[in-house]
């Protein structure tokens, strides 16, 4: 089968776990990984699979733009304002597995054919990739008039990046909820937990419906359902429990295990971002091809 060419940005976490999973794709050919340190263990690897490697950021890569037609950016929010800019001037697309938020935000299940000619994606966060689905499912039932999000990792799976784009991910995560989820208003809030040994990723919705009757049972049917379709890709998937109804709220429980591919399975934060972000790619890979051979 004719594969896709693509590149990550990042030799962090993020971008060695994504080289995992490129590996296993059929649709998707990972030809090149970028970094900035030659010593890390993700661009060490990258090379002794026999990838192309660069050492010197973005730049040495524009220089070979032949390399790849679809770019992974796992770096940060502020450096892919910078990145969109240069790969959008030489024709690629471009995955931002950052809260830069520069396109328009994508959850597979929620909305991805909408966007499979766009230049640039926006995954939102780990939080919003977990919970976003679990609001829109609310949504196609009963009005939600505000969802409110809590994204706990354990800290020994956030890196540097993520870190550093602790404002973001909370400003991001509340207008995907807002904008993918279609509640009214959207809040998030991280907590990175130091437990030892490391938590299992866990996240909790609380959204708040309209009306004067609370459609229980259609609501939880339409969660199970959502839940299945993000297990399509993040096996790992689940929820805690039943949804659980008080009033006009909604309260859910997940947690997301993940694949062990790079870190451990508590990193199910790690995981899910990078399975989505694989899922986009194939997804925009398989219109790409099938573009060419209608021509």
């Amino acid at each position: 089968m004719e594969k896709v060419k693509v590149a990550i940005l990042g030799s962090g976490n993020i971008g060695t776990d994504l080289m995992i999973k490129l590996g296993r794709s059929e649709t998707l050919e990972l030809t090149t990984v970028i970094g900035i340190d030659p010593e890390s263990e993700g661009l060490k690897r990258a090379k002794a699979l026999g990838y192309q490697t660069f050492t010197n950021g973005i730049e040495d890569f524009l220089n070979h733009p032949d390399l790849a037609d679809i770019v992974f950016d796992a770096t940060s929010a502020k450096a892919h304002i910078r990145h969109a800019k240069k790969l959008k001037a030489i024709g690629k697309q471009v995955l931002d597995l950052t809260p830069a938020a520069v396109g328009p935000f994508v959850v597979p299940p929620v909305n991805i054919e909408e966007h499979l000619n766009a230049d640039n994606i926006n995954l939102i966060t780990c939080g919003g990739q977990a919970t976003i689905p679990i609001v829109h499912a609310i949504q196609r039932v009963q009005q939600v008039e505000y969802a409110e999000i809590v994204a706990t990792i354990s800290s020994r799976s956030a890196g540097p990046g993520t870190r550093a784009n602790i404002d973001e991910f909370t400003q991001t995560t509340a207008k995907g909820i807002e904008k993918i989820g279609g509640a009214k208003k959207g809040k998030a809030i991280i907590i990175l937990n130091p437990a030892e040994p490391p938590i299992i990723m866990r996240d909790t919705v609380y959204a708040f419906v309209e009306g004067a009757n609370v459609e229980e049972e259609e609501i939880t049917l339409s969660i199970k359902e959502m839940v299945k379709r993000v297990q399509s890709y993040v096996p790992g998937y689940r929820l805690r429990q039943d949804p659980i109804y008080d009033g006009n709220q909604v309260t859910v429980f997940l947690e997301v295990e993940g694949a062990g591919d790079y870190l451990q399975k508590y990193s199910g934060n790690l995981d899910i971002m990078t399975a989505a972000s694989v899922k986009v790619a194939e997804e925009w890979a398989k219109h790409k091809l099938a573009k060419t051979s209608i021509s």
